[in-house]
């Protein structure tokens, strides 16, 4: 009887401190997911905010996972996950060649088209 409790104390420790090591996030199959996407994809798209002339970025809680992105026509509006997220080590603002990004049509027909793009916010 004291190796079985001995056994069930030592279990619940090691689930203790792996569940606290992953807290994070990426200890899930879904996190995991978005730390790939996040380190191999950009956080923005082609496309700039005409009022800041860069793409802007939307940060959003850290609990945030999904996001709705409206599009014209049958069919293409679509829940994403929000993959990236906002690290505190921020390193300064940074440069953006206009000629990469193109700014917003006169008649968009996609909400990634305004050069808003949503980002987590930092757990701690």
């Amino acid at each position: 009887m004291k190796c079985l409790a001995k056994t069930i104390l030592l279990v619940s420790i090691i689930a203790l401190l792996y569940g606290s090591a992953y807290a994070g996030g990426f200890g899930s199959c879904k996190g995991r997911r978005a730390y790939w996407n996040s380190m191999t994809t950009p956080w923005h798209g082609g496309y700039y905010d005409p009022a800041w002339g860069m793409p802007v970025a939307l940060v959003v809680p850290p609990t945030a996972e999904n996001q709705t992105k409206w599009g014209w026509g049958v069919g293409n509006t679509r829940v994403v996950s929000i993959d990236h997220q906002f690290q505190r080590n921020y390193p300064g603002p940074g440069y953006y060649n206009r000629a990469f990004f193109r700014p917003t049509p006169p008649w968009p027909s996609d909400t990634d088209q305004f050069g808003v793009y949503y980002i987590r916010g930092p757990w701690r």
